[in-house]
């Protein structure tokens, strides 16, 4: 779709071992991709997180710094993930193929791309970065754990750099400003980090009670993937 896919598709199958690694990906997509893309709207949302996340476990600010550092790393390989499965032709979640299909388009937002793609990665993808972890050190996703209270503790540093990202990134994406449409404005304001993140964490605790029963497991991954892509196909309408 882009001439410098073939640079993103190298710089997506590094595997990162730090958030500094995380970090220096996002940078490089971030540095091919044009105005015109809407990948890189998304990708400067999340590298701003991702920075936020690094500072504040440098900072020693959570109960369990490691813990929330080797999350920040697992959950953003799912999305590096889905950018190489997308470029190479393979099977991609809908949720996230839904924004790769429409990079292009360049009459839809920059906001639009970069809440389709928290939509995609926080709905879909962060309950399987939790379960993930929590497999792998024995801890049950529970709201009585410091895992959760630190999980929880970054909802309102992402709301804030989300809420200023809706007011930055309200223009079509070669920079025109877009009218004021009620409908699309109402979508907006109805996304909650907060909510999105809570329901990740439920959806995490249901896969783990479900982890040994492959069928009910697989079909709730499909059923997760499958309204998470109602979403993102509902965020990505065109804007008149």
């Amino acid at each position: 779709m882009f001439p410098y896919d073939p640079d993103l598709l190298a710089a997506v199958e590094i595997v990162p071992e730090s958030i500094a690694d995380v970090v220096a990906i996002m940078q490089t997509i971030d540095g091919h991709c044009v105005n015109g893309d809407g990948l890189k709207w998304f990708n400067l949302l999340y590298m701003q997180v991702t920075q936020a996340v690094e500072a504040r476990v440098n900072a020693g600010d959570f109960l369990n710094p490691a813990w929330m550092a080797t999350l920040d790393v697992g959950f953003a390989g799912f999305y590096f993930r889905a950018i190489a499965s997308s470029l190479a032709g393979q099977s991609t979640p809908g949720c996230w193929q839904a924004l790769f299909a429409r990079r292009n388009q360049t009459e839809l937002a920059r906001i639009q791309f970069a809440l389709t793609g928290m939509n995609a990665h926080i709905n879909h993808d962060l309950p399987q970065a939790v379960l993930a972890q929590c497999r792998a050190e024995q801890i049950e996703p529970q709201r009585s754990t410091p895992q959760y209270a630190d999980f929880t503790s970054l909802n309102t540093t992402l709301d804030g750099l989300i809420q200023q990202a809706i007011k930055d990134m309200r223009l079509r994406l070669l920079g025109e400003e877009l009218p004021p449409v009620a409908d699309f404005d109402d979508r907006v304001a109805a996304f909650s980090i907060g909510a999105a993140r809570e329901v990740a964490w439920e959806n995490a605790e249901l896969l783990w009670r479900t982890d040994s029963l492959l069928p009910a497991f697989d079909a709730f991954l499909l059923s997760l993937d499958t309204a998470t892509a109602v979403a993102s196909e509902a965020l990505l309408i065109p804007i008149p």
